[in-house]
């Protein structure tokens, strides 16, 4: 790992699988501080990443919770 990255672990609230993220520290302060939006500070993770740190929900399951929903 680069200096200043740190590993999350997040677990799905609804499946209960433990998910373990690498980011920035910084990128995540930024996020969290309200300074940066999620996709511009952790804009190197997939949107199922991201979406885990926003609501603990994995990509599967986010698939499974609103599928066709537009």
């Amino acid at each position: 790992m680069v200096a200043g990255e740190e590993v999350h672990n997040i677990t799905c609230s609804h499946c209960g699988t433990e998910y373990a993220i690498i980011a920035d520290r910084r990128d995540v302060e930024s996020w969290l501080s309200g300074e940066r939006y999620i996709q511009d500070a952790l804009h190197y993770l997939t949107a199922g990443e991201r979406e885990l740190f926003i609501s603990r929900t994995c990509d599967d399951c986010w698939k499974i919770l609103f599928d066709g929903v537009e």
